[in-house]
């Protein structure tokens, strides 16, 4: 079959590269529409606490209607001199923001001098120095990020220093963060890369074009991104993934399909003859790699609701693509090359596909499989270990580099106001059938609100019940059973509390929102007795959000695996015909990622080599094991593919495994360890990012392939598949019939090449007909 299309390639070289051209047309009308990504992600709105904050903003919102969306930010004044109480300091607050205070786009501002002397306090900080000003603005998104540059373009004072920080900038850091991540990451990744391939083809023609297909296939994975997103919300963290995935598996492609077409012009085959061999060969190789890749990519649609959906689906986008121009813009290319593919070589590089190191080892690992597999899986199990301490949380602005403007404030926000670092629990008391304020519903929301009050950690509670400690519950029932207008004046503020059907208690804890002290309150609250008479009890706030996403991630992982792993095992069946391989391809697979997950808690969560890379330690955001399992999986399975196909080939040629094993591994060894290289390359550009999320997913990879590839695929596999013998290629005699009657294991090889000789003096003798064989 592939060969088929390899011929048909060469017969419509021209039409072929036609319709090339047509798909990178399509790629740039993508890119020319552009989009508008999302910066993070929509929480899934069946959570609880994404429920509560729905209803907290639909229910308590003024009037019950329509509302103006609105955006808010902070500044944060700052003396080393002067008190926030002095005259001087009001008159500088007050000069700087004269250019701003009466702009129509501002819809409140309070600074410590607009408030009550009670609430000032918590405007300014502990030592004095600082006050803190907060405003809201008119609009959302892009609009409401202009208005505050704008505002903080005007915003200057000669005797205090000025910070700018809250959502809008903290928002707008992110976005632009990411931005230059990503082009950091081409900068330094594409020119490196050039310099590997002409390595490993000691060639320039060659080496041009991996790069080439990977240039073609990154447009085409972003335009594909832009165009999914006019149908669907698309993370802005998609664009990363398309480049780090794209840039890495189109080159790899391409330079499995260079090789083997060079190999077969080497042997005297004619132009058509090397394309239809190289597309029976490498072409169906990259075609189950690619699968493979896009299946594993597709654990990230189990979480939706969640940025992560969004990236699977440009990943998928992405491998597609790659695929396509893998399969057909570059044997037609080459169909027209031909031998000019060796043009522009380089005298001081030798290229050659057999012998040398790579044979060496061959012989080496099949003569002592025992000696190389035992001490390889007790280190990869070693490096893994420290994955059993894994804890997650939700990342926040620590994942923002500390020169950052709206970071520094943040950290001075929490750190110096009084209030800023505690953690709010948003309890919110439903009931769906109408109004909360009746006697009775009353008092289950009075011994509600003075069971969470005595919850260890809470330090206080906000709510209709806590105006003063003497008022007793039949005080609060006459009250709110009573004339809602008669109210004492801090009872009537208090019912902003209240809204059609619900009631809000909020909770106060010093506790960080992720720590397990709020995380053990949150238990407190949720495992309690509820409220009676139809009412319901849903938390919200940071530390909820929190525990609810990392819970919904627990929940649908299982299966997420689980379809992941089947639908790659029917995969690698149909590629091999074998039912032991793909089965030990997926243990194996997990040992590689067991280590490469063992090293990421390892540096980012206990914090090793922080300063190096410059980045704080934390607890791993809960999509970063899901985003690192999906593009490992799939990667590991590439080279799993690339490997095994060529062991498989051989196989079908000699009739025997020791010697398919060395063979394979001696004609591929150099090139899953120079595209190794390459993706090592891309990973590690982004491991230069700033933003603690792309930089763990970036080193996370790049040690995941450097692990893959010099450890599991050169030594583990060969050896385990020297110790199973025969059995790597048995199927029971149905799944034989079924994979000969598919026809997918017709290579066109031709039992016309032997192996080295010192590869057969290793080899066993064959124990039977291969799968697959004709």
């Amino acid at each position: 079959m592939f060969a088929a299309w390899g011929r048909f390639v060469y017969r419509y070289r021209w039409a072929t590269l036609v319709g090339s051209g047509v798909m990178l047309a399509l790629s740039i009308a993508g890119l020319a529409m552009g989009g508008t990504l999302q910066s993070g992600g929509p929480l899934t709105s069946n959570l609880e606490s994404a429920k509560a904050n729905r209803l907290i903003n639909s229910d308590l919102s003024s009037g019950g209607g329509p509302t103006t969306p609105m955006s808010t930010f902070d500044f944060i004044f700052k003396s080393d001199t002067l008190m926030v109480s002095d005259p001087a300091y009001k008159d500088a607050v007050t000069a700087s923001l004269e250019p701003i205070h009466l702009d129509p786009r501002i819809n409140s501002l309070t600074s410590p001098y607009t408030v009550p002397p009670s609430a000032a306090q918590s405007l300014t900080s502990r030592d004095g120095h600082e006050a803190l000003v907060l405003i809201q603005v008119l609009g959302t998104g892009q609009q409401a990020y202009n208005t505050y540059s704008d505002l903080r373009s005007k915003v200057h004072s000669p005797t205090l220093s000025v910070t700018g920080t809250g959502f809008l900038p903290v928002n707008h850091a992110f976005n632009t963060t990411l931005e230059s991540d990503l082009q950091r990451a081409e900068y330094v990744s594409l020119p490196i890369t050039l310099i590997l391939l002409v390595l490993i083809f000691a060639g320039l023609v060659a080496a041009g074009l991996p790069l080439g297909v990977g240039v073609l296939t990154i447009l085409g994975g972003i335009g594909g991104t832009f165009f999914l997103n006019r149908f669907t919300d698309v993370s802005q963290y998609a664009l990363n993934i398309v480049t780090l995935i794209g840039l890495g598996v189109s080159i790899d492609y391409s330079l499995f399909v260079v090789n083997r077409f060079r190999d077969e012009l080497a042997k005297g085959a004619s132009r058509q003859d090397a394309v239809a061999t190289t597309m029976a060969t490498a072409g169906r190789a990259i075609t189950f790699s690619g699968l493979t890749v896009a299946v594993g990519l597709s654990t990230m649609l189990f979480y939706q609701g969640t940025f992560m959906a969004s990236m699977g689906a440009a990943g998928a986008i992405v491998v597609a693509v790659a695929l396509f121009y893998g399969l057909t813009f570059l044997p037609a290319l080459l169909s027209v090359i031909g031998p000019g593919v060796n043009r522009l070589r380089l005298p001081i590089f030798r290229y050659r596909s057999t012998g040398g190191f790579w044979h060496g080892l061959a012989t080496w690992v099949m003569k002592r499989p025992v000696v190389v597999l035992v001490p390889t899986v007790l280190l990869l199990v070693i490096a893994a270990t420290p994955f059993f301490s894994l804890r997650l949380a939700n990342g926040n602005v620590d994942m923002l580099p500390s020169r950052l403007e709206a970071r520094q404030g943040f950290d001075r926000l929490v750190a110096d106001f009084p209030g800023r670092d505690q953690t709010t629990f948003s309890v919110v008391v439903n009931y769906p059938d109408g109004t909360p304020l009746t006697a009775s519903r009353i008092a289950d929301q009075y011994a509600l609100d003075r069971r969470i009050a005595a919850i260890p950690g809470v330090l206080r509670t906000d709510s209709l019940y806590d105006l003063d400690p003497k008022l007793s519950l039949a005080d609060y029932q006459a009250m709110y059973t009573g004339d809602l207008s008669q109210l004492p004046p801090a009872a009537r503020q208090m019912l902003g509390n209240v809204g059609k059907h619900i009631v809000l208690i909020q909770a106060q804890s010093s506790y960080d929102p992720s720590s397990d002290g709020a995380r053990n309150i949150l238990k407190a609250i949720r495992d309690g007795q509820g409220v009676g008479e139809g009412g319901q009890v849903l938390v919200g706030g940071e530390t909820a959000i929190d525990v609810d996403v990392i819970k919904f991630i627990y929940d649908r992982t299982p299966l997420a695996v689980g379809v992941v792993v089947l639908v790659t095992y029917l995969l690698l069946f149909l590629l091999t015909g074998s039912v032991v391989l793909p089965l030990k391809a997926v243990v194996l697979n997990f040992l590689s990622i067991g280590a490469s997950f063992g090293a990421l808690v390892f540096i980012f969560q206990q914090g090793h080599f922080s300063n190096i890379l410059g980045f704080t330690p934390q607890s791993l955001d809960p999509s970063i094991p899901v985003i690192l399992f999906a593009i490992v999986f799939g990667l590991s399975m590439d080279y799993e593919v690339l490997l095994v196909s060529r062991m498989h080939e051989e196989y079908v040629r000699l009739g025997n495994n020791t010697a398919a094993v060395a063979s394979g591994l001696e004609r591929t060894g150099r090139l899953i360890t120079g595209a190794a290289a390459i993706m090592f390359v891309v990973f590690m550009a982004f491991g230069l990012a700033e933003v603690v999320i792309i930089k763990a997913i970036g080193i996370g990879l790049a040690i995941a392939v450097a692990i893959d590839a010099t450890i599991v695929r050169s030594l583990v596999v060969p050896a385990v598949m020297r110790l199973l013998g025969d059995v790597n290629w048995w199927a029971p005699k149905p799944l034989r019939w079924l994979y000969n009657r598919i026809g997918l294991g017709d290579l066109g090889v031709e039992p016309e090449e032997r192996p080295h000789p010192a590869v057969l003096d290793a080899a066993e003798p064959a124990a039977g007909i291969p799968v697959g064989a004709r």
